[in-house]
């Protein structure tokens, strides 16, 4: 503000005691900031409340690719988890079965796995 806006008799209508939505984000100095939020917005104009985010096809592309961490999280990579963990419980429940019908039959010793230790 100049000296012009108050010698013209108006008040700084964003003071101190305003109660209106600050932005809050945290500034170099470390304190929340006081500047008003953009209206529908979280942060100042300052803090990112101006931005409207990529608009054409090569910008909305190449906030994909920023947004990429590595791919484990993506649908694909956690039904192909999945899948592969139905396998391994499929496995071992066989290879339960085998050693019960081999035990049973004698062709296995019920403590073979001390065998091992």
């Amino acid at each position: 503000m100049n000296d012009a806006f108050f010698a013209a008799g108006k008040e700084w209508e964003l003071g101190p005691d305003w109660l209106g939505q600050r932005c809050g984000a945290k500034t170099r100095k470390g304190t929340p900031c006081q500047n008003p939020a953009m209206k529908g917005k979280a942060r100042c104009r300052n803090h990112g409340g101006k931005s409207t985010g990529a608009q054409t096809a090569a910008g909305l592309a190449k906030l994909s690719a920023l947004h990429w961490k590595h791919g484990r999280c993506t649908k694909a990579a956690k039904a192909e988890t999945k899948r592969r963990a139905q396998i391994g419980r499929e496995i071992r429940s066989e290879l339960r079965d085998i050693e019960r019908d081999a035990i049973a039959s004698g062709t296995l010793a019920k403590d073979w796995r001390d065998q091992f230790k």
